[in-house]
């Protein structure tokens, strides 16, 4: 009798460890990660956060994901010692069992959090995204000794990000000068200038945010024939002659995380994501699409808005220098005064472009990660209503959302072009800089 009991209590325990035994595979589904950019896409639009700012929050609630998944795969490095500043991270206790794609998510939804302010949007998700991971069977110490692994390397995230200087920039105001040729606030709001001191944030990997500055714009002068006057005349001429094609690629692009709508007397906002939220989104579906696992999801999602910050404030640096005037405020005043872009007017300087910047620094990331001539299409822009995009390859993509600006009217040619070389020097600098693997 003894020995059937033995033989009971042995073959219910094995069969409770084999309910169990997967639930490391099923927890390192990167879905859970892409569905957690999305939520984290959502608050970022619901709290009207400025390009720059979202690409921000992305960077460091990725590199919070990056470094809690990496101690899954001896084969990825931290990002300790190779960003500026990033100095010491939360590390798990050694002969401790942890789920390590738990704790990616938890550190990657906690830095979010603590970014943003809309909380009450994620509480819906959390309770979706607890009981999906009950459902997998983790066991209940590995569970929350993941969740609160998670929750020190979040904590490590937010010292790091607390010394780049964005609370010593806040609540500053840009000085509009109303000198010849440079920028001053736009319709239909007027809103002041976005980030003026943006150039003081700590950059992730450049030496400086002038590192990659780019060259002085052509001298403002409305003389026929000049180099400017022919910049305005493209400008001009190309909004009144789109094509549909060209309309569709400039809102397709537009990524606008506050536009103001009026009719009539009425005045009333609509929301986007941000151009960085875009970028963001690509790469999520891509690594889906190439069936890339948890770890390189992650990395996807950290090298890539790394990318987008660094592209942002090598871009910013250049427009509060140079303090360029809009196509609008030019064209208005001295070609066409019933002239008005596709696109509204963002509320900064117009030179360099950021979405040529930063789409171009994103694509360089992803194609040497993912590769050269991977075709996708690109559906971030069906919740806005917008149906999908074909591409042949990332540079393609930012090629046409650098061309987008043009098309949108609120961008001259220069910007573009100097702009995607910006773009093209901070992503090659990343990738030459960051070393995530051997």
């Amino acid at each position: 009798m003894k020995r059937y009991i033995v033989l009971f209590v042995a073959l219910w325990f094995t069969a409770c460890k084999s309910d169990n035994s997967n639930y490391q595979k099923e927890a390192a589904n990167p879905e859970f990660l892409i569905r957690s950019e999305v939520m984290l896409t959502e608050s970022i639009i619901h709290d009207i956060f400025a390009p720059p700012v979202s690409a921000r929050i992305y960077m460091y609630a990725s590199i919070a994901g990056y470094e809690a998944a990496v101690h899954g795969n001896k084969d990825y490095k931290s990002l300790v010692g190779q960003l500026n500043g990033f100095e010491k991270v939360a590390q798990p206790k050694a002969g401790e069992e942890y789920c390590f794609p738990l704790a990616s998510v938890r550190a990657y939804l906690a830095v979010g959090k603590k970014l943003t302010f809309a909380q009450e949007l994620y509480d819906e998700f959390d309770k979706k995204l607890e009981a999906d991971y009950k459902k997998i069977g983790i066991p209940d110490d590995v569970y929350d000794r993941s969740i609160a692994f998670g929750d020190s390397v979040a904590e490590s995230i937010m010292k790091y990000a607390s010394k780049d200087n964005y609370k010593q920039t806040r609540g500053f105001r840009f000085t509009v000068t109303n000198l010849p040729g440079t920028w001053t606030p736009t319709p239909p709001a007027y809103i002041d200038a976005v980030e003026p001191y943006w150039t003081k944030i700590r950059p992730a990997v450049l030496d400086s945010s002038a590192q990659f500055r780019a060259p002085e714009p052509s001298k403002f002068d409305l003389a026929k024939g000049s180099p400017y006057y022919k910049e305005v005349m493209q400008a001009y001429e190309t909004v009144k002659n789109l094509t549909n094609e060209q309309r569709d690629i400039a809102n397709f692009w537009d990524c606008n995380p506050f536009k103001m709508n009026i009719t009539g007397h009425a005045m009333f906002a609509t929301k986007k994501m941000s151009p960085g939220g875009h970028w963001l989104g690509i790469a999520g579906q891509v690594s889906r699409q190439l069936n890339k696992n948890y770890v390189q999801t992650a990395e996807a999602f950290a090298l890539t808005s790394i990318a987008i910050f660094d592209g942002f404030i090598s871009c910013w640096d250049e427009k509060y220098r140079s303090i360029r005037i809009r196509p609008e405020t030019v064209i208005n005043a001295s070609i066409d005064k019933t002239w008005m872009p596709v696109l509204q007017t963002p509320p900064f300087p117009e030179y360099t472009s950021g979405h040529s910047t930063i789409s171009r620094s994103a694509a360089v990331v992803l194609t040497k990660l993912f590769g050269e001539n991977v075709a996708f299409n690109d559906s971030t822009e069906i919740p806005y209503g917008l149906p999908p995009r074909k591409f042949t390859s990332f540079i393609q993509a930012s090629d046409e959302a650098s061309i987008s600006r043009l098309y949108g009217g609120i961008h001259f040619w220069p910007a573009l072009d100097e702009g995607a070389k910006q773009g093209q020097k901070v992503g090659s600098w990343l990738i030459q800089t960051v070393k995530t693997h051997e």
